[in-house]
């Protein structure tokens, strides 16, 4: 039996690979091994809002209460949300059931500790355990009368969440006029709201989830009708979430994507001006361009990298006690206001930074230019050993030796899908786009589905 939990918890298609049936046992499994921790756990639960969440929703919280665990029940609620509530509500651990950008027909769950973290690796494997018990022969507490857990609704949590993120920059918003694309996900109900508190002139476009729409058309993957109405409607700036809103692309007033590695450079370099910097270090990954590396050691920034997964930067910054990290992707993490990436804390921080500096995006943020890169995705029937044929490491050796200094080859298998990601960075597009295509089509021909 395969193992469930990967790099960012537990994903599938809804109904098909995640089914309630799954979702029960493993809220079983996980309510099981937080009762060893604490006669009495209580969890937090929050989803976004596909259509497949109540499903899942009602299965998860079922198999907590079976095994006496107590839900305290949010709704829909962003991800990085339901990991501040986790702590601020003095809980014993928070689950979110979500597929964060991916379609609609994907959904998963994941799990914080009642620090708000992620849960380590090592944690999930004793679920992991508890939860292939669950699957085979289930002899895992089943509790009676009292002893069953109960589920309390509360709507405080969203006013408690909304107060946090006010509480993360001083002054206000006024002046600036801004573009919002919530994904029609988590962040719906949640964003506009709270930028028009803050004084921002606010158009919102993509915040109205109907539980089939998330993520279509939209998004922090898909700009580009954000980008046309920046344009259009002459704003300052466009902010697109995820669907679980632990995201965040923006958007500058020419219509141009500034991604997380331009957030990163902006507002590193101007935190390491102000002596906010910790160690004068940003944590960033693998995928950080070479543009951005270079650019922060010119202003004196030590960049350290880790494997993709904002689990891996959060984990790296709490090592170091660094403050700042994030992907390219826009997963940002200010660890002195949050325990994992919020696309919300994210767009303060930049929209705070942009009023106070003058300017505009553009100027502020693109200061450097991007290494071209390409990325290729290759579907694989079976991702590990991938890294052991002699044909695919010597197609990525030859790539790396034909590229010099000036470029690099980053191959990795998804830590959420069947895939095996290529990706090829260096000065000549054509040149690149080349050498990921051989490496594609070498993995495609070993192990390609």
């Amino acid at each position: 039996m395969g193992r469930y939990f990967g790099t960012d918890g537990i994903r599938g298609i809804a109904g098909k690979d995640l089914t309630p049936e799954l979702a029960l046992k493993v809220g079983r499994a996980a309510g099981t091994f937080f009762r060893a921790e604490h006669p009495k756990p209580r969890v937090v639960v929050g989803r976004d809002p596909r259509r497949s969440g109540d499903m899942l929703e009602a299965a998860l919280i079922a198999g907590l209460l079976s095994v006496g665990v107590e839900v305290v029940r949010l709704g829909v609620m962003t991800t990085p949300g339901v990991a501040f509530l986790t702590k601020s509500l003095g809980a014993h651990a928070g689950a979110v059931l979500s597929a964060s950008h991916n379609p609609v027909e994907d959904n998963g769950i994941k799990f914080f500790g009642p620090d708000g973290f992620k849960l380590p690796d090592a944690t999930e494997e004793f679920i992991e355990q508890y939860l292939q018990d669950a699957l085979l022969d289930d002899t895992l507490p089943r509790l009676i009368g009292s002893d069953i857990g109960e589920v309390t609704d509360t709507f405080e949590g969203l006013q408690k969440y909304m107060a946090h993120l006010k509480s993360t920059i001083s002054g206000d918003l006024e002046g600036l006029k801004i573009v919002l694309d919530c994904a029609n996900g988590a962040a719906s109900h949640i964003a506009e709201r709270l930028f028009i508190d803050l004084g921002a002139d606010v158009e919102a476009f993509f915040c109205q989830p109907d539980g089939t729409n998330i993520n279509v058309g939209c998004g922090s993957t898909q700009p580009k009708a954000l980008q046309e109405k920046v344009v259009a409607l002459g704003a300052d700036v466009g902010l697109a979430f995820d669907g679980d809103a632990d995201r965040l692309i923006a958007v500058d007033e020419t219509g141009a994507v500034v991604d997380g590695d331009y957030i990163l450079s902006y507002l590193g370099v101007r935190m390491a001006e102000r002596d906010a910097l910790p160690g004068r270090t940003i944590v960033t990954t693998v995928m950080a361009n070479l543009g951005l590396i270079r650019y922060l050691k010119k202003h004196g920034i030590a960049v350290r990298t880790t494997p993709v997964g904002d689990r891996y930067v959060v984990e790296e910054m709490v090592k170091g006690g660094y403050a700042l990290g994030g992907e390219q992707s826009g997963h940002i993490v200010f660890l002195n206001h949050a325990t994992t990436g919020d696309g919300l804390i994210t767009a303060l921080m930049l929209l705070s930074a942009l009023k106070a500096d003058g300017g505009t995006l553009s100027e502020r943020a693109r200061l450097w230019e991007k290494y071209p890169q390409v990325l290729v995705n290759v579907r694989v029937h079976e991702k590990n050993g991938w890294d052991a044929i002699p044909e695919i490491r010597r197609a990525i050796d030859e790539a790396s030796m034909r590229l010099g200094e000036d470029g690099r080859v980053l191959v990795r298998p998804s830590g959420t899908e069947p895939i095996i990601r290529v990706m090829v960075e260096g000065p000549e597009k054509e040149i690149i786009e080349e050498e990921a295509r051989n490496i594609a089509r070498v993995i495609e021909e070993k192990i390609g589905s």
